[in-house]
C-alpha cells in the first residue's frame, strides 16, 4: 500500500491572454465610438441688403406631392418617368435658354421623387434648380 500525499496543484489562471483581449476591446470602443458636442459651433449668420435683380429669370414650378405625382406649371405630368419630366419641362420653357426650375415638393414625398426632378432638369439642360421651403411658423419666405 502506498500511503503518500500526493499534493494537490492548484489550478492557475492565466490572465495575460484576458488582459490583452480586453484592451483591444477597450481599444476597439474609444476609437469607434462617437461623441456628439453640440453646442461647440457657435455660428452667427450674416445679414446682407441686396438690389432686387433687374431682369427677373423664368421660373418653371414643378410640384411633387407625397404619393410622387408631379405637375409642371399646373399642369399634371402624365407618367411619373424622367422621360415625361423631360417633356414637361421643356414644353413650359418654350424658348426661354436658361429658366430656373422651382421644386415644390410635399414634406412627405421620397426623396427618389424629387431626384427625377432634378435628374430631368439636368438632362433638359436647365442646371438653375432651387427649392420652396417654409418657416417652421408656417409661413413661405
Amino acid at each position: 500500500m502506498n500511503f503518500r500525499c500526493r499534493r494537490h496543484e492548484d489550478p492557475e489562471i492565466n490572465l495575460i491572454p484576458l488582459i490583452d483581449v480586453l484592451l483591444v476591446i477597450l481599444i476597439f470602443l474609444m476609437v469607434t465610438t462617437t461623441y456628439a458636442r453640440f453646442s461647440e459651433l457657435q455660428i452667427n449668420l450674416p445679414e446682407a441688403q441686396g438690389d432686387s435683380p433687374k431682369e427677373v429669370p423664368t421660373q418653371i414650378n414643378v410640384g411633387v406631392d407625397a404619393q410622387g405625382g408631379y405637375e409642371v406649371n399646373s399642369s399634371a405630368v402624365a407618367g411619373g418617368g424622367v422621360d415625361s419630366l423631360i417633356g414637361a419641362l421643356q414644353t413650359a420653357a418654350g424658348e426661354q435658354k436658361d429658366p430656373v426650375i422651382v421644386i415644390s415638393a410635399d414634406a412627405q414625398a421620397t426623396h427618389q421623387a424629387v431626384i427625377r426632378v432634378m435628374d430631368a432638369a439636368r438632362r433638359a439642360g436647365y442646371p438653375r434648380v432651387t427649392f420652396v421651403t417654409q418657416s417652421p411658423g408656417g409661413e413661405q419666405p
